[in-house]
């Protein structure tokens, strides 16, 4: 999440009246007209947007297919999104959280009601990020006998020091020449032979054992 006010992309093909409003808040707003749009501005690393307000009815591309192209890229996976719609649905508000929505609004919405969910999901995001940035500054990591630490191959050091540069899956299966579903099966491997659970946890221990150089 970006320092200071957070900015918010408004994916809608009918965007004014958030656009408008929001500001008055102190966020930061940014529109797309449709879901290419969208992609366009989020498959830019370089982007700082903090929250995706999606709308479900859009032309070209609805809002369903630009969510689940957006949490099929390592990069946005944790993007917080809440998804708008006009159509009050259970089955689409159970396709919307499926596809990876933090939250679902039925048009139309109180704006009390919007503002609410949106300092939630953003409080959570600050929040979370808080605590890795702690840990990460702050672990220590205890090899015990019972789970000692398996020697990674040259493969998966590679592999991990394309990780710590920031890469993700697809970029480290270009860098590599390895298809992407074996960087990801490499990744399993390391993170077995480490014993943690996701890659920042793998980068950090790799780091305190001296195994990146």
């Amino acid at each position: 999440m970006s320092s200071g006010i957070a900015k918010i992309l408004i994916v809608d093909d009918n965007p004014q009246y958030l656009a408008d409003i929001l500001p008055s808040f102190g966020y930061e707003v940014q529109v797309a007209h449709d879901g290419l749009q969208a992609l366009q501005v989020l498959t830019n690393k370089d982007n700082d947007i903090d929250l995706v307000l999606l709308d479900v009815m859009m032309p070209h591309l609805d809002g369903f297919e630009t969510l689940k192209i957006i949490r099929n890229k390592e990069h946005l996976e944790t993007l917080p999104i809440i998804m708008l719609t006009a159509v009050d649905s259970e089955q689409n508000q159970i396709s919307g959280l499926k596809f990876g929505a933090d939250d679902y609004i039925v048009k139309p919405f109180s704006l009390p009601n919007l503002l609410a969910r949106i300092e939630a999901i953003l409080r959570r995001v600050k929040i979370a990020q808080k605590t890795i940035a702690n840990h990460a500054k702050s672990v220590n990591i205890h090899v015990s006998n019972e789970n000692p630490i398996v020697p990674l191959t040259q493969r998966e050091k590679e592999i991990l020091s394309c990780v710590a540069q920031g890469d993700n899956n697809a970029a480290i299966s270009e860098k590599l020449f390895v298809r992407e579903v074996t960087v990801k099966t490499h990744l399993n491997k390391i993170f077995k032979k480490l014993n943690v659970t996701n890659r920042t946890q793998a980068v950090l221990v790799a780091m305190q054992m001296n195994i990146l150089q």
